[in-house]
């Protein structure tokens, strides 16, 4: 794969308790330092209208003067100091980078992932929250849907949290489609089943919020029976994954279990998914804590664009699981 990073992510400094550290990205910088064929990319900044094209320019503007005063608590969770600024420029610049390489047809091997920090996806319209101050992943569908001939974009959150800025965001807009596996009760709360898109947006946008306990086997039998059939109907030019690593069995701040192997498998279905729909595909990272679970998965995702067949998961869904996911087919008349 080819990842998308640049040093200045690192200088977002949260601080030595935090969850969201630079560690994390030097973590999985070490991990794919032992794999075959990683390569690099900086990217360019994000500009402030390609920002402002997502997020209300009075809360841009907020977030820069609050970084250049220094930065502070921006809320309980969400920190920033002077270079701040910068790093979110960044992340968000690096998303648009990733996505501009699979639009540009860079794919198999040299399928993009952007490796950025400050993570995006609870960052909404006019809000920083969650770790996040500014969408990437949002920024970087709007700049795809700029180019000539993308007229649909869709995004794949497997992140443990519902990514309620991304679903904030295009709520209400018809050309993105946003699908989010989350921990059903954890941070931030949002995500409901019957949340299915604004009033000139049916079913473009799905929740699925799934028990504690569920792992590789609910989360394939979401794709599976969810996110295929979803995207069959939506035919989206771009497919984004949201790619936060948190549900691990191994991370500290979930509990669910998806393995390493089974990121394997998601990846596996989601490039079959893109490859069937004739859509590029990029990725960009969003959480995950523990710092080996996180590179180890961030790995796998790379070894199975480098030829790695993973294992399918062959075990039953919970019947909590199943239930959820019936109510969700439903509710979008899957």
């Amino acid at each position: 794969m080819r990842f998308g990073y640049r040093e200045a992510c690192l200088d977002h400094d949260t601080g030595a308790r935090h969850p969201e550290t630079a560690d994390r990205l030097r973590a999985i910088r070490r991990a794919l330092s032992k794999r075959h064929g990683v390569a690099y990319r900086e990217g360019s900044l994000a500009d402030r209208s390609a920002i402002e094209a997502v997020h209300d320019a009075d809360y841009v503007a907020e977030v820069e003067e609050f970084c250049a005063d220094g930065g502070g608590t921006w809320d309980a969770d969400t920190v920033a100091v002077e270079a701040t600024w910068e790093a979110a420029r960044a992340s968000a610049g690096l998303a648009c980078w990733a996505v501009e390489e699979a639009l540009d047809g860079a794919d198999g091997r040299q399928t993009p992932f952007s490796i950025g920090r400050p993570p995006g996806h609870h960052a909404e319209y006019d809000e920083a929250m969650g770790f996040c101050f500014f969408n990437n992943v949002g920024v970087a569908s709007q700049q795809a849907l700029e180019r000539d001939g993308i007229d649909r974009v869709a995004v794949f959150d497997w992140d443990v949290h519902h990514g309620n800025g991304t679903q904030d965001i295009f709520y209400d807009r018809s050309d993105v489609f946003y699908m989010s596996i989350h921990e059903r009760g954890l941070f931030p709360g949002t995500g409901e089943v019957l949340e299915t898109g604004g009033p000139d947006a049916r079913r473009t946008n799905i929740n699925l919020p799934l028990p504690g306990g569920s792992g590789d086997d609910e989360y394939t039998a979401a794709v599976d029976r969810l996110l295929e059939p979803a995207l069959e109907r939506f035919d989206p030019d771009l497919f984004i994954i949201s790619a936060g690593f948190d549900a691990h069995e191994h991370d500290p701040i979930s509990r669910m279990r998806v393995s390493t192997e089974g990121y394997g498998h998601l990846t596996k279905r989601v490039r079959e998914i893109s490859d069937d729909l004739d859509a590029a595909l990029a990725f960009v990272l969003e959480g995950g804590y523990g710092l080996d679970a996180l590179a180890d998965s961030v790995g796998m995702v790379h070894e199975v664009f480098d030829g790695r067949e993973p294992i399918a998961p062959d075990g039953d869904v919970m019947s909590k699981s199943k239930r959820v996911i019936d109510d969700a087919r439903d509710a979008h008349d899957l």
